[in-house]
């Protein structure tokens, strides 16, 4: 039976944190501000921006949102940006993601203050990542490595297997479990033998975006699961399910990430912790 290494209770410990820290910036007189702009109300992204907003009045920074209108222009977006950018009281500035297919999503991340990219996303806070330079880190994968740290599972001269190679998960969480001096293989959908690459993990992190698609077959006696998959069981359903097949995993694991309720609450508590560094 493997220990469930419980994201809820790890990423409120995080936000007290924040807490702490928001109250000793506003005692020396600093405030802490994240903008958020959201085009356009596609209803998954407006729960997203609600929950960022509830996060930020929970840790006491103040949020400024901006419901721009389906069809604003590139232009007005970036023209948006720039003004917050050359606003010394927004620390933190975040484009709620996916935006509508007109505009380009490239260029507005891109325009980003590097030194407000809470979310981590700007080439620049990449590059800063990869070459160990500090900056602004996905805030998915750092979430996952305090999960790790706060559930004493040991990194260093691990074998870990990253399957998943997004921009926004896959390739960060390899550089930092490097950081963090575990041996790592990332796999992908076009990686031969799967099973025998993940079978040698004894931290196995799945980003791979098909539902249970990892089941025991897939995984060593005694390894450390982290499911960063979140889907709906089926579309009528309100039950979610990971990447991982958790009833089959479970078993043999020696820890792993529920879903829900495992990597998903610690996106944003790692969000608020970008925003507090922000100002310091």
């Amino acid at each position: 039976m493997a220990e469930i290494i419980d994201g809820k209770a790890i990423s409120a410990q995080i936000k007290d944190e924040c807490k702490e820290k928001v109250a000793k910036l506003k005692a020396e007189g600093k405030e802490v501000c994240l903008a958020v702009i959201q085009v356009g109300n596609d209803p998954a992204s407006s729960v997203y921006v609600g929950n960022k907003k509830k996060a930020c009045e929970y840790i006491g920074a103040k949020s400024l949102a901006y419901e721009l209108k389906e069809e604003t222009t590139n232009e007005e977006l970036l023209e948006l940006i720039d003004k917050l950018n050359n606003d010394d009281s927004v620390n933190g500035i975040l484009v709620q993601l996916p935006l509508p297919k007109h505009l380009n999503e490239d260029e507005v991340l891109k325009r980003i203050n590097p030194d407000k990219d809470v979310d981590g996303f700007h080439p620049v806070n990449v590059g800063r990542l990869s070459i160990g330079e500090k900056g602004f880190v996905s805030c998915t994968p750092a979430g996952i490595i305090q999960l790790l740290k706060r559930s004493n599972v040991d990194i260093e001269g691990k074998e870990c297997v990253v399957i998943g190679r997004s921009n926004i998960v896959g390739k960060p969480m390899a550089i930092l479990m490097l950081r963090e001096n575990a041996t790592v293989t990332i796999c992908h959908s076009r990686t031969k033998d799967l099973k025998e690459v993940t079978k040698r993990a004894d931290i196995l992190i799945v980003a791979i975006g098909k539902p249970k698609m990892i089941d025991a077959s897939y995984v060593k006696e005694g390894a450390v699961v982290i499911d960063v998959g979140i889907h709906r069981v089926d579309p009528n359903s309100k039950k979610l399910c990971g990447d991982v097949d958790y009833d089959s995993v479970e078993p043999i694991a020696s820890k792993i990430t529920p879903v829900p309720g495992g990597v998903g609450p610690m996106t944003i508590a790692m969000l608020m912790n970008n925003l507090v560094n922000s100002v310091e």
